[in-house]
């Protein structure tokens, strides 16, 4: 099972703001800093997507949600590319 960590100082969302190109207007970024544990000796910072008026993740350990997975046209497993949840992780006994 893949463990996320959203630490305190990171349980706020970023925002960013892309430059839009061809007549396009800039588009909005909502995102979240969390750690991914994958193995090695210390977890992976990453970006969590959230939609806009989402709030925050709070401080804890999650995983990742069965929603966020899809079967491509070739029978494989996937990570969907937008639309990524996480859900809370049961506490160790």
């Amino acid at each position: 099972m893949l463990k996320i960590e959203v630490f305190p100082e990171n349980a706020h969302v970023t925002t960013r703001t892309i430059p839009g190109k061809d007549n396009k207007p800039p588009r909005t970024i909502y995102e979240q800093t969390a750690y991914a544990y994958l193995g090695g000796k210390f977890p992976v910072e990453m970006k969590l997507s959230l939609e806009e008026g989402q709030p925050a993740y709070v401080a804890g350990n999650y995983t990742i949600h069965s929603s966020s997975f899809v079967v491509n046209n070739f029978g494989g497993l996937e990570l969907k590319r937008f639309g990524m949840l996480i859900e809370p992780l049961e506490p160790e006994i």
